[in-house]
């Protein structure tokens, strides 16, 4: 049995019309107007189970409305979906206990009080014998790092600390599926890079099914094996991220920050572009097809004295654009 298989799944919302001028809203109070507003097209896909697979796409092409159909927040308005053999919309109780779900601007924490409590709630939710909760919550405390934020309110808590917290409550009941809508938005490279390996070691050794949603190509290229990208309700690309890297990932960004007295100096490297140069501050673009970022690094410090360096993806916005381009398709 396939974690997730969707055939033909849509949603179609009505959204109330807005006359203007008075008359108008007299009679849009008493005999209101309805238009349709298509949020997913019939798309159609599957995961197996243990996957790590990304669903990508722009903005409003339907990914967090997908998830909410999948997770039975919301009901389709047409095709069929089936979630660890269930029906998410009809079985949503029975599903709720078999899967579990982070979505980056929305907490499932209490904001007032410490997530041991949030803990605490999540156990009694998924009837939780109190030996195996207290197994698994200490050792997401450990995995985790969470012991010094256990007894601070959450609205104390930096962003990247809550994340932490809002992942380890969405893994407490052992879920067979996660699904991860932007779970890494706001956070910085550090926080980032250790919520990444934390989704790894999970899938790794309790074979955890991760279906995830993100604008950072670094989750995707990190986490994922396979990804699907959907524009107006189609799949325009489904294929292994190992291609993806090998055929779009191909670019990243170097920025450098030079010593004082080096800031006036020429500069050029072999195997990357500047793209950018303001005083001291310099762009670089490298393509990783053609070189390794380690020998293009090596380069620049044989030959100028360097304060600060960072190295950053393309915008993911950057990489579907291409995508569509080399479907034949339009952005947007």
């Amino acid at each position: 049995m396939k974690a997730i298989e969707v055939e033909g799944l849509t949603k179609t919302f009505r959204t109330k019309r807005k006359g203007e001028g008075f008359a108008a809203g007299v009679k849009g109070l008493f005999r209101p107007e309805y238009a349709a507003k298509t949020a997913v097209e019939p798309i159609s896909f599957a995961a197996e189970r243990g996957e790590t697979l990304a669903f990508l796409g722009p903005n409003g092409a339907g990914k967090s409305t997908t998830i909410k159909m999948l997770t039975g927040i919301l009901h389709p308005s047409g095709g069929r979906a089936r979630v660890l053999g269930l029906t998410p919309w009809q079985d949503r109780h029975a599903l709720s206990f078999r899967i579990g779900s982070v979505f980056g601007q929305k907490s499932q924490l209490w904001y007032h009080l410490p997530p041991t409590d949030t803990f605490e709630l999540m156990r009694r939710i998924y009837e939780l014998g109190k030996r195996d909760y207290a197994q698994r919550r200490d050792l997401l405390i450990e995995r985790f790092r969470l012991e010094p934020y256990l007894q601070t309110p959450v609205r104390k808590l930096s962003l990247g600390e809550r994340m932490r917290c809002e992942l380890a409550a969405a893994l407490l009941h052992r879920p067979e599926i996660v699904f991860l809508d932007e779970p890494t938005i706001g956070l910085d490279v550090v926080v980032k890079q250790h919520i990444r390996e934390l989704i790894r070691e999970l899938n790794r050794e309790e074979g955890t099914t991760f279906f995830l949603t993100s604008h950072d190509p670094g989750d995707i290229e990190q986490l994922c094996k396979r990804a699907i990208v959907i524009n107006h309700g189609q799949v325009i690309l489904d294929q292994p991220v190992s291609v993806l890297k090998r055929e779009l990932l191909t670019h990243k960004t170097i920025r450098l920050e030079l010593a004082e007295g080096a800031a006036d100096a020429p500069f050029a490297c072999a195997g990357a572009a500047v793209t950018g140069r303001d005083g001291p501050f310099v762009t670089l673009s490298v393509d990783t097809a053609a070189t390794s970022i380690e020998a293009v690094l090596g380069r620049i410090v044989g030959a100028v004295p360097i304060r600060d360096v960072t190295i950053e993806d393309p915008p993911m916005e950057e990489i579907i654009k291409h995508i569509y381009e080399r479907k034949g398709g339009a952005a947007g």
